[in-house]
């Protein structure tokens, strides 16, 4: 068997792949916590409990830990990982659409390879991490921050900073705006920046959204409105990074 993990900032995601390199057996998510390693043991813990003998297995880390798993044989770049997960479940050229909790990822797919690819690694504006803080300082989970946000308007959150972000926001609800209104400026936030550093790198008219936030019909309908281009996902997609990982270990020798 082969088997990606990818040790995001927020959640572990892996997937097992077949003998055949494309059944995929089992996908697992867990929350990241505080040690790489720990949860890295917790994710071969319950694979292994589900029955998987992972004696022999190939496996790939990707992510943020990637580095903290002993037990990979090879550690593997977030861009190259996307890039195979995206392929494999997209099929098309694009441009992929990683936000990621501490980092935000445009990847040129040409041919099933990645072509070229920007970062925005260095501030949390513009991640998941400022989607969190600021639907926790709006008491909601993200998914009810995306129903607000589509019955909201007429806010926009102008602090590039991530903290100063929070501040506005407290403002905005101490003058009555309204959560559905706040909700909308947090979300339009979002979507200019990563608009934004997509013009940066290149035009296309294709995209994928991977990682966590591709469930969202919200975001994908404003990605595509501000990029005037068609922006696909789908479930799985969350999972990308460590389908591309379990990919890049049943190509390994040996």
């Amino acid at each position: 068997m082969y088997l990606g993990i990818d040790m995001g900032s927020t959640a572990a995601k892996a997937v097992l792949l077949a003998a055949d390199g494309r059944e995929v057996l089992r996908r697992e998510v867990l929350p990241a916590g505080w040690n790489s390693a720990d949860t890295a043991a917790a994710m071969r813990g319950k694979l292994e409990a589900l029955g998987y003998d992972l004696s022999a297995a190939k496996v790939v880390a990707t992510g943020y830990g990637r580095v903290s798993i002993p037990y990979a044989d090879a550690a593997v770049t977030e861009i190259s990982c996307h890039g195979r997960g995206v392929s494999r479940l997209f099929g098309r050229d694009c441009t992929v659409l990683d936000i990621g909790g501490q980092d935000t990822k445009i990847i040129s797919l040409k041919n099933g390879k990645v072509r070229d690819f920007r970062m925005n690694d260095k501030c949390a504006a513009g991640t998941g991490r400022f989607l969190e803080v600021m639907a926790n300082t709006l008491g909601v989970t993200l998914e009810a921050l995306f129903g607000l946000a589509e019955k909201g308007g007429g806010v926009r959150i102008s602090s590039l900073c991530t903290v100063f972000a929070e501040s506005e926001i407290v403002s905005l609800a101490g003058s009555g705006r309204s959560r559905e209104d706040i909700a909308y400026g947090v979300c339009e936030s979002i979507v200019e920046k990563v608009s934004a550093l997509c013009g940066r790198h290149t035009a296309d008219d294709i995209y994928f959204i991977s990682g966590g936030l591709c469930e969202s019909g919200y975001l994908r309908r404003r990605f595509a409105e501000t990029l005037k281009a068609e922006v696909f996902s789908a479930p799985e997609a969350r999972y990308a990074g460590a389908l591309g990982a379990a990919i890049l270990a049943s190509e390994m020798e040996g």
